[in-house]
């Protein structure tokens, strides 16, 4: 794994550990009772973004390092998922 590929699996790995973190903890303009004209009541009167930022960033490093590590290390390998037999040396 290259320096750019790495780069690009943290990006990825970081922007579903976010997708998955936005919903967490958020607090409705109706639960707040402060509803503003034009908005819906779903919509966040406290999303806490500072802190979901940084537990992210921890979060998708360590998931990070493990990936890296699996890939680096040879944990799994390509041929490993291979279960048609198509990357085999012997092809007729």
């Amino acid at each position: 794994m290259g320096i750019a590929s790495g780069i690009v699996l943290f990006l990825v790995i970081w922007f579903m550990t976010f997708l998955v973190a936005l919903p967490i903890r958020i607090q409705t303009q109706g639960e707040a009772g402060t509803t503003v004209e034009g908005t819906h009541k779903g919509s966040p009167e406290k999303h806490h973004l500072r802190k979901k930022f940084k537990i992210v960033t921890a979060v998708a490093f360590v998931l990070w390092a493990i990936a890296a590590y699996i890939i680096l290390g040879g944990v799994i390998t390509v041929e490993d998922i291979d279960f048609f037999g198509t990357m085999s040396g012997a092809r007729n």
